[in-house]
């Protein structure tokens, strides 16, 4: 029997026959923490997925201010985590099951996705579909090295799990020079992929901070940016690699015209602008998309909305 069949078995005794671990164990003549490990596992890759009829009354008030305050449609909050680092895979998780729904419900004829580790969680917990029709678009340039949290893998890996058509958009996040950029989208293939990008029915992204916790910082930007200057034009952080003010609107810095992403102005004009993000240290550009009215939907955690708000977390 494989680790996958043996991961199934055990996870059915456990979450549906009621069966103990240590039962699980004699009968399946396995040792208890090789149980322990099997439905750790099976919770992991999705194979088992939790989910709570009895929604925590606090998160359901607060999804409810959220909505009101920044004219959302959809608010999904989570508990925040105890461990900071598992920030992405709490936040990914909703985000997937969110994502499932509205693809059932509403099924789109195409998603625009970004990148980084709340998507790269988001994708990794979705559930198969069978959706061929769909056409999955990256919406941004990639890292010009291999990375799992890299538009083109996210994209790639969005499109296997809900077997859609996958389409890239081959560019660097960031051209050399505002000159060399024009360049690039000048071409007649660019500007139709932009738009392409901007033509979709539902995006999901995240948003990038400018602390060194910002993948976009460590990763993404050129090798001679400063992000001192950033923060001195007032940037509190990115979305679609556009760095943003407190208002959410673009600061005066070279990569805002170095950026091979769609507009700010082209982006709005999505549907359905799903933004999953969480954290202290993204809550000043989360307000300031919020504030812009640059999402219709947004997957976050408690502290988080405590922030978005401006009330005391201890509350």
């Amino acid at each position: 029997m494989s680790n996958q069949q043996l991961m199934v078995r055990a996870s059915w005794l456990y979450h549906v026959e009621g069966l103990t671990q240590a039962q699980i164990a004699e009968r399946m003549l396995l040792t208890r923490r090789k149980v322990n490990e099997l439905l750790a596992a099976a919770l992991d890759q999705g194979v088992v997925r939790i989910s709570f009829n009895s929604p925590l009354t606090e998160n359901v008030e607060l999804e409810a201010e959220l909505r009101q305050r920044f004219g959302l449609t959809d608010v999904v909050i989570v508990p925040t985590p105890e461990d900071h680092k598992q920030m992405a895979t709490v936040i990914g998780r909703a985000a997937a099951m969110f994502l499932e729904r509205l693809i059932q419900a509403s099924e789109p004829a195409s998603l625009g996705v970004g990148w980084g580790a709340t998507l790269r969680e988001t994708v990794h917990h979705m559930a198969p579909a069978n959706v061929p029709d769909v056409k999955v678009r990256s919406m941004m340039g990639g890292l010009t090295r291999g990375s799992e949290i890299n538009t083109f893998e996210i994209v790639r890996r969005f499109a296997k799990v809900m077997n859609a058509e996958c389409h890239y958009l081959a560019a660097p996040i960031y051209a050399d020079d505002p000159a060399s950029r024009d360049t690039i989208v000048a071409q007649t293939v660019f500007q139709s992929l932009l738009r392409e990008a901007t033509g979709v029915d539902v995006s999901i992204l995240s948003v990038g901070d400018v602390s060194p916790e910002s993948l976009q910082v460590r990763y993404g930007l050129p090798t001679a940016t400063d992000i001192t200057e950033l923060t001195a034009a007032g940037a509190v952080g990115d979305l679609l690699g556009r760095y943003l003010d407190r208002s959410g609107q673009e600061v005066d810095h070279p990569l805002n015209r170095q950026v091979i992403s769609p507009s700010i102005a082209d982006y709005r004009r999505i549907p359905t602008r799903i933004i999953a993000s969480g954290g202290a240290h993204k809550s000043e550009i989360l307000g300031a998309c919020l504030a812009a009215g640059l999402a219709t939907t947004v997957i976050t955690d408690t502290d988080s909305a405590y922030r978005l708000l401006g009330r005391d977390i201890s509350e």
